[in-house]
């Protein structure tokens, strides 16, 4: 897809969704919350390239939920102490990169993934 066929109208709500994601990192993950509602209202209109981006940042926000129950269970423990930073740049890398992906006009790189 060459950067002619891209619409700004297509490819705001996604990147207000990553960046949403990526606040949630400082406000207690409140706008993660409000992202993936976002994301669930927009999925259904957006055009064929866009759907896996809705689909991967869904999949971020259950995928990032589980690891983060994961992580508050083992918090007890010093294991769960050193995760939280590993559950942070696990989500900032997958906004990044899928932020890029959508500004590129492609596909998430790996949307079925659980890392990256």
């Amino acid at each position: 897809m060459t950067q002619r066929d891209i619409s700004t109208e297509d490819t705001r709500p996604p990147q207000i969704i990553y960046a949403l994601y990526l606040a949630g990192l400082v406000t207690a993950n409140i706008t993660l919350l409000i992202g993936v509602i976002i994301a669930y209202v927009y999925r259904r209109e957006a055009p064929l390239w866009l759907q896996p981006h809705y689909r991967y940042l869904i999949r971020t926000f259950w995928i990032g939920s589980l690891y983060f129950i994961v992580t508050f269970t083992l918090s007890l423990t010093v294991v769960g102490a050193l995760l939280w930073p590993l559950l942070v740049i696990w989500l900032g890398v997958r906004c990044v990169l899928g932020w890029l992906s959508v500004r590129k006009g492609e596909p998430p790189a790996r949307p079925g993934s659980w890392l990256w």
